[in-house]
């Protein structure tokens, strides 16, 4: 689908459903869908939203580390890596009892 044929009203969503979830599912490309002349919806297929879904995460974790850097919020490599080791030993030492129907003690 052209930019300008992505642009439809919900009456021809209406009409054209299983047409247009087909299209959309194989061109990857979103769809507009308007009501009384004006753009309310956008329709994509599952796999481009999750991809833009992570990669709104991803640049979320960005920002959110550079305003960390920007704070002076940061630790060596050496320093994570030591407190990640010193974290997994505590995890291998602790000691879990399990007994019958799922329920554990430590």
């Amino acid at each position: 689908m052209k930019l300008s044929t992505a642009v439809k009203p919900i009456s021809y969503l209406k009409a054209h459903a299983s047409e247009l979830i087909r299209t959309i599912t194989n061109t990857q490309q979103a769809l507009v869908v308007t009501h009384n002349g004006e753009a309310k919806v956008v329709v994509q297929d599952m796999r481009s939203y999750e991809r833009m879904q992570e990669t709104l995460a991803l640049l979320k974790i960005l920002t959110l580390s550079k305003n960390n850097i920007k704070k002076g919020k940061v630790k060596s490599l050496n320093e994570s890596f030591s407190n990640l080791e010193k974290r997994i030993k505590a995890f291998k030492d602790e000691k879990i009892y399990c007994f019958h129907r799922h329920q554990c003690r430590r």
